[in-house]
């Protein structure tokens, strides 16, 4: 009889560890999936979040940052309708913003090329003027000169001393007085630091620093 008693103990205790063992996988299961809706829910809203921010400009994301970001949210693969019309909106931002982006680099790109042979051509002319074997053949090289400048009144700033970023300058003079100082003193003894354009390419500013 003891023995019998014992053999139903043991089978009960075998069904409620088996009902318990499916419980708990079944709590599990479901906490995994309340885990993942949030995890999603949570990616959808920071998503929607950050694409809006970068529609509306109130990022401090440089380009590459934005389009970073775009590329994360993109490879949450959310599937989610609104996340998909904000980053079809973003990209084509992102996209005029990259064009716009390479056409000003393309331009500040010819603007140091431009600046590199003006700077090649004044040094080059500054000392043919100083080591000129004539006034004659000095003067030819100052007009071909001035022809670069928007007129013989174009300011020239002579950079004397450069410290912890700023300069101090000498007296401004002119384009055309400056030329004149190097034909009289028979030196150059500055090179070209920067160089402005008007809009019809001609320079009317230069600065120069002593070497």
């Amino acid at each position: 009889m003891k023995t019998r008693f014992t053999s139903i103990i043991m089978i009960l205790l075998a069904v409620f560890i088996t009902l318990g063992g499916t419980t708990s996988c079944k709590s599990k299961k479901r906490l995994a999936k309340e885990a993942a809706e949030a995890e999603y829910k949570s990616k959808v809203d920071q998503a929607v979040k950050d694409l809006n921010a970068i529609l509306d400009d109130e990022t401090l994301w440089t380009l590459e940052e934005k389009e970073a970001r775009v590329q994360t949210i993109k490879d949450w693969n959310l599937q989610n309708a609104e996340v998909d019309d904000l980053l079809f909106q973003v990209e084509k931002k992102l996209a005029r913003e990259r064009a716009q982006k390479e056409e000003e680099e393309r331009l500040a790109a010819q603007e140091r090329e431009k600046a590199n042979a003006a700077d090649a051509v004044l040094g080059r002319n500054f000392n043919s003027i100083a080591r000129a074997g004539s006034v004659s053949q000095a003067n030819r090289v100052i007009n071909e000169t001035l022809g670069m400048f928007e007129s013989p009144d174009v300011p020239v700033l002579i950079i004397i001393k450069q410290n912890a970023g700023f300069n101090d300058y000498d007296r401004p003079t002119t384009i055309e007085n400056y030329l004149n100082y190097v034909k009289d003193q028979k030196k150059a003894t500055e090179k070209v630091f920067n160089i402005k354009y008007n809009d019809n390419g001609k320079i009317n500013e230069l600065e120069l620093i002593k070497k």
